[in-house]
């Protein structure tokens, strides 16, 4: 299986807690994230305000010409500063998003630690890796975008 690592960092000009909710509402993502083609809970989570246990199914398309499915079971959360999981399918690895704020602006970080569970990925990896990292930067930063966009303040880092 071929491993990947990836940071995604964003600054929104927003207060922690609107960005937190963004981010934790996960199945409204395909109405401002492109690239989320679907996002639905499968199970919920243990208590209701921070949703560990919940498992959603997600389905991601890029400018490539595939789409990646994969559960993200939540294991940890610290609202609203630190939302992690656990990813099986396409990929599988780990998700892990954390937020700072400071002067009414939010940053947050994606780190998204996973290996392809797909044999024709897996065979292209030693070629077709910086195509993967591509096209995983331009998924993220269509979500930086789109978040900006739906609070209606300014992206100050999308990378």
């Amino acid at each position: 299986m071929a491993r990947y690592s990836f940071l995604t960092t964003w600054a929104l000009g927003a207060p922690v807690d609107e960005v937190w909710q963004a981010i934790h509402d996960t199945e409204r993502w395909p109405e401002w994230w492109r690239g989320v083609k679907s996002a639905e809970r499968l199970r919920g989570g243990a208590g209701p305000d921070d949703g560990v246990g919940s498992v959603h199914r997600y389905v991601w398309r890029s400018r490539l010409p595939y789409d990646i499915e994969f559960r993200m079971e939540t294991t940890r959360v610290a609202r609203p500063f630190l939302l992690e999981g656990e990813a099986d399918g396409n990929l599988r690895g780990t998700g892990r998003w954390r937020l700072w704020e400071s002067d009414g602006a939010t940053a947050v970080t994606y780190e998204w630690r996973v290996e392809t569970t797909i044999p024709w990925m897996n065979a292209l990896a030693p070629v077709g890796r910086p195509v993967f990292h591509w096209s995983h930067d331009h998924v993220m930063r269509n979500g930086g975008r789109g978040l900006a966009e739906l609070l209606g303040v300014p992206l100050l880092i999308n990378s």
